[in-house]
């Protein structure tokens, strides 16, 4: 029988840093442009209300079992062990280790799903607290659909894992276009007949075969053979168990952000879905620039780790600078072309004037957060990358425990807004303790940012929204979607044409990254949160 190292060169192509960087960049761009097909059609079919509150908070319940089992990071928990069996050329213990871990947590998986499938009413009531049991009814029949996505992220996540350790990215460049795929079916083809239940089963139909399906195949193709080995005293499976527990216990505000805010939104009607309209547009850019960055860069950034501790702080500072350039850039024109973003992205069907007003208003204020939610997440990778999972799970949970008052405080104050604020405020404290942390740890040195670059984005940033926003003010007002078309390509117009000439003009060396794509600037650009959960 054939090596399996060799078997890769026959069936799988390991990727450069660059090349994955730019294959999961194109990946998000494309899942970022479906991601925006499917927030318009659910827009127009089922606009600002109880169904889509019902559907949004639907997805709660089965993400926190997830997170309190696995540590929503499976892929990347996993891809620390199975580096080690790989580089000592031990492929076939780690299949071993891969099948007895995937068979003991999907056992154990399954039996808390059956559970929280019993009590979900309950979940429903004193957590989301929906107050109108018509929609209470409607989010608990969807959690239980849902549910079962749980199995299929897991097992995708651990068949992943084994490409990652190849560094084979073709398959999980893949997975986001199929599963917002199958939500954009499932919403097309089912929600005349079946209503938000349309949705609902074109997710867990995009998560079967763009998450499940996609990585087994991939997975067999480069020679991982499952077994039904099931051994609870594996020492492998319980150094998995180590390294997830810090994961599974302690929970950040990137991943309880939503929850908290769903609990708070849930008392007014409509609030939860307009809150997920407003984030997900927020999101398409952010999964282009941040959460791919970590995915492409956790394997690199590893293998650093161990042969190169200057060369690794060196990676991460290139990595987080030319993020955060971007960033802020980005925020810039999001922030001045707000109102035409969200007239063109969901304006239209049940989706009204007024509720596309409120939207661009919580639009406004998440994107005052971009740069911290696409930096913690490259943070963060930092600390996994070094085996660390302990570190980043104490200051998180300890920053999320301290903004809960905050939470509460500021929706007391300002309603619906407020959250949105103290999401905000959340998420930069988080990407401050991480920076912290890391310098202090003499693991990646805060000082040895490119600051000279990050100085003349900035300007580049300001200058470039108030073009935007400038152009705005000649253009006419309207509702039609010619109208609100033709503002946001004028602005987006206005704002590149400065934003290039600054850059050019100070001298900057993030157009030749961009443009030119240097090998030089392994700077990890893009996919998501550092969970295994996708976007919904």
């Amino acid at each position: 029988m054939a090596d399996t190292t060799s078997s890769q060169n026959t069936r799988g192509r390991a990727s450069s840093a660059f090349s994955a960087s730019l294959l999961l960049m194109v990946s998000a761009l494309l899942s970022g442009l479906l991601g925006l097909v499917r927030s318009k059609l659910i827009a127009y079919f089922f606009g600002v209300g109880p169904a889509v509150d019902a559907y949004t908070g639907a997805f709660q319940l089965p993400d926190m079992i997830s997170y309190l089992l696995i540590g929503g990071v499976a892929s990347t928990t996993f891809v620390k062990l199975l580096t080690q069996y790989e580089s000592e050329g031990r492929q076939a213990d780690g299949d071993r280790v891969l099948s007895n871990v995937l068979n003991v947590m999907m056992i154990l998986l399954s039996g808390a799903l059956v559970i929280a499938g019993i009590f979900a009413p309950l979940y429903v009531r004193y957590v989301l607290e929906l107050r109108n049991p018509e929609t209470a009814h409607l989010c608990v029949q969807l959690t239980r659909i849902l549910l079962v996505n749980q199995l299929l992220l897991f097992a995708g996540g651990i068949f992943g894992s084994r490409l990652m350790v190849r560094k084979i990215f073709t398959y999980q460049a893949l997975q986001p276009l199929l599963y917002n795929g199958g939500i954009i079916a499932g919403a097309v083809l089912l929600h005349a007949r079946m209503g938000v239940y349309s949705l609902a089963i074109g997710a867990v139909a995009g998560a079967f075969f763009g998450f499940f399906l996609i990585n087994y195949i991939g997975a067999r193709s480069i020679g991982m053979r499952w077994s039904p080995v099931l051994n609870l005293h594996d020492p492998a499976l319980r150094e998995w168990v180590v390294l997830s527990l810090p994961l599974m216990l302690g929970q950040s505000i990137v991943t309880l952000d939503p929850w908290i805010r769903n609990h708070f939104a849930g008392h007014t009607e409509g609030a939860i879905s307009l809150m997920n309209y407003s984030r997900q547009l927020f999101n398409a850019p952010m999964q282009i620039i941040g959460p791919a960055a970590g995915a492409a860069s956790l394997p690199f950034f590893a293998s650093l780790w161990v042969k190169d501790k200057g060369a690794f702080n060196s990676a991460v500072n290139r990595s987080v600078s030319r993020l955060l350039a971007v960033s802020l850039l980005l925020t810039s024109v999001m922030i001045a072309l707000a109102q035409p973003i969200i007239d063109v992205a969901l304006r239209g069907g049940k989706f009204h004037g007024g509720d596309a007003s409120a939207a661009a208003s919580l639009f406004v204020l998440f994107c005052l957060s971009l740069i911290f939610w696409a930096s913690q997440n490259l943070y963060s990778r930092a600390f996994y990358a070094a085996g660390n999972t302990l570190t980043p799970m104490i200051s998180g949970t300890i920053v999320t425990v301290l903004s809960l008052p905050l939470y509460a405080l500021l929706f007391r104050a300002h309603g619906i807004p407020g959250l949105v604020i103290a999401s905000d405020i959340g998420i930069a404290a988080h990407m401050i303790a991480l920076v912290v942390l890391l310098d202090r740890k003499g693991m990646v040195r805060f000082a040895d940012l490119e600051w000279n670059e990050l100085a003349k984005s900035s300007f580049a940033a300001i200058l470039g929204g108030c073009a935007a926003a400038f152009s705005l003010r000649y253009l006419p007002q309207g509702t039609t979607f010619v109208t609100a078309l033709l503002r946001l390509a004028t602005g987006t117009a206005a704002w590149l044409l400065v934003v290039v000439v600054v850059l050019l003009v100070t001298r900057s060396a993030l157009p030749d990254v961009v443009l030119r794509r240097k090998r030089t600037a392994v700077a990890a650009m893009p996919l998501p949160e550092a969970t295994d959960a996708p976007d919904r």
